[in-house]
């Protein structure tokens, strides 16, 4: 899928047997997010603390084999309590563009969850990659389904994480 001005974004949806607000109570709560990653990368968070409105900066530890050990600071810039929760991540400590100027990347991560009967909810991810620079459109193009397999397991575990409360 493309956004309307053609740039890459990927979407995927699973309808999850919990309410909304259980869903986002997870998502708000970043040491919660190695728990439900798919793509193996996440580490842990380096606070506890829980998101609670835009502007709030949460801090990720990472791994990825290129960059090997790093973190990412991610920017919340949506934020509709059980509704919805995006951020930006930004390189941070260990990043090789962490002293780079302008590094972001623009890109955002975002959680919609759409109340779908009792007890139920679809919760849609989004990696929209419509404000990257044009080669790092390009590497996300290039992996879009290594993107949704990703995606997609990441909404498995949370369904998992929220059978199991």
């Amino acid at each position: 899928m493309t956004s309307t001005t053609g740039e890459p974004v990927v979407v995927v949806s699973r309808r999850i047997g919990a309410p909304a607000e259980e869903i986002f109570r997870i998502l708000a709560d970043p040491g919660r997010h190695p728990d439900l990653d798919g793509s193996g990368m996440l580490r842990g968070g380096v606070s506890d603390a829980v998101v609670s409105g835009v502007g709030d900066v949460f801090v990720m530890r990472m791994h990825y084999e290129r960059y090997g050990d790093y973190e990412m600071n991610n920017h919340v810039v949506e934020y509709e309590p059980d509704r919805r929760l995006g951020w930006e991540p930004r390189p941070g400590r260990g990043h090789p563009d962490a002293t780079t100027p302008g590094a972001a990347w623009g890109h955002r991560w975002i959680f919609d969850l759409l109340p779908d009967g009792a007890g139920a909810t679809v919760v849609t991810e989004t990696f929209d990659g419509s404000r990257m620079p044009e080669d790092k459109r390009a590497e996300v193009d290039s992996g879009r389904a290594w993107w949704k397999t990703q995606m997609a397991s990441t909404l498995e575990r949370l369904a998992e994480l929220c059978a199991a409360r």
